[in-house]
């Protein structure tokens, strides 16, 4: 019994040594993200445009530029175009940043953007113009709760609403997986 318990105990040692070493990997791995600073230019609620480049915010799905929503007293709004409202707004500080090194299918910079210290990825789920998408749950949580932008009425899911007009870009399950532990690694 002696012999079984110790067998186990190293074998979970080694499972929690290899974990702890593919976290500090992947640490010491952001120095490879690519930095880029502004102008920026919101294409929508979670597509950026900086010096020819296009970037997707990680981790957060917007609604779609025509996309409305519903607000508590049955009324519809522009919930797309006030998510880009709200990016731009968000991406005007001159201290602006997004750093990413993956891209997505479209060849769009994957990124997480900060202006001094508010995480703007962060912001647009916490304020309830974007759904969380492998991460920023908690923001999500409390933009559900104190019932913030698409919480506040009914709404159809950006990705539904893509799939429902045949213009699906969501990524595969694979792809949804690693973006789900590229945000897990990149947790801030």
């Amino acid at each position: 019994m002696a012999r079984i318990f110790r067998f186990v105990r190293d074998g979970v040692v080694l499972v929690a040594l290899l974990i702890l070493l593919v976290l500090i990997a992947a640490k010491l791995d952001q120095s490879a993200d690519r930095v880029i600073r502004g102008p920026f230019y919101a294409i929508d609620g979670d597509t950026l445009s900086a010096g020819g480049e296009r970037l997707r915010l990680l981790g957060i799905d917007a609604p779609e530029l025509d996309q409305t929503c519903e607000d508590q007293r049955g009324g519809r709004w522009e919930c797309g175009k006030e998510a880009r409202r709200l990016l731009a707004r968000l991406t005007a500080d001159a201290r602006t940043e997004c750093l990413g090194r993956d891209r997505d299918r479209y060849r769009r910079l994957l990124v997480r953007c900060h202006a001094g210290a508010e995480n703007i990825n962060a912001a647009l789920v916490r304020r309830g113009l974007a759904i969380a998408s492998g991460r920023y749950a908690e923001e999500q949580v409390a933009a559900r709760r104190e019932r913030q932008g698409l919480w506040a009425g009914d709404f159809e899911s950006p990705r539904d609403w893509r799939a429902s007009r045949d213009m699906t870009d969501d990524p595969s399950p694979l792809d949804a997986f690693m973006d789900w532990v590229r945000g897990m690694v990149n947790r801030e």
